[in-house]
């Protein structure tokens, strides 16, 4: 039976889920190829991010390293932007664009850019609804199943995809904010002559197709959320 469910969601999410392997699949190329293309002014990727917060009139943030791969991220409550040890001291093409990106979120953050504060606002409530949204769900439909009177339980249901529902809220919000960092930073690239022509293309490749990785998450979280509610309303017998 789990065994049949399982391959139940295979197939309907299969699109989603061959998309979200190419995504990722396309960011680990063009950081693999641009990763390997120094800048020709050998500026690190420190140094880029710095030249990005310079360019926003920001002083209160901090740039170090951090350990990993492509876990490059900026903590507004610390105020600082991590940077992978490959990024942060690597003068590559890759380097400048993900470091600069990460600087475009700083300069979000010091702006009051309103989609990346609801974001923010968003983050408590979603890690409540994607750990217990869909146990809520489950447990209305046992409750809808089994009782004779079964409003209660489809209620309950109703309450716990909402909950769930939030991780696709939150990534529908996440997108302009992602678009619009990266936006920033290829902006101030440009105008700065930080990378130009063939360099800059590539920056804006690593970038586009980083992008597409959230795109990705959101139709997971769609197709997530609409197989569940499928599953427990259409199975739901109201009595």
């Amino acid at each position: 039976m789990y065994f049949y469910s399982y391959l139940q969601y295979l197939i309907f999410a299969a699109p989603v889920l061959i998309f979200a392997l190419i995504a990722q699949g396309m960011v680990n190329s063009a950081y693999k190829k641009y990763s390997s293309v120094p800048n020709s002014r050998h500026i690190t990727g420190a140094m880029a991010a710095q030249m990005i917060l310079d360019r926003y009139g920001i002083t209160d943030v901090r740039i170090e390293p951090c350990s990993g791969k492509l876990t490059d991220h900026f903590s507004p409550k610390e105020k600082v932007i991590r940077l992978s040890q490959g990024v942060y001291s690597g003068t590559s093409v890759a380097a400048v664009g993900i470091a600069c990106h990460e600087a475009g979120h700083a300069a979000q953050h010091a702006e009051g850019y309103l989609p990346n504060k609801i974001r923010t606002a968003l983050v408590p409530i979603t890690n409540f609804g994607s750990k217990f949204g869909l146990i809520i769900a489950f447990i209305g439909y046992f409750m809808a199943y089994f009782s004779y009177n079964s409003n209660y339980g489809y209620y309950i249901i109703i309450f716990g995809l909402a909950l769930y529902g939030l991780v696709a809220l939150f990534q529908f919000v996440t997108l302009p904010v992602e678009f619009n960092a990266s936006k920033r930073a290829l902006k101030v690239m440009d105008e700065s002559g930080l990378l130009s022509g063939d360099e800059y293309i590539g920056a804006k490749k690593v970038l586009r197709a980083a992008a597409l990785t959230y795109v990705a998450a959101l139709a997971t979280a769609i197709v997530n959320l609409l197989y569940y509610a499928i599953r427990l309303l259409g199975n739901n017998k109201r009595k």
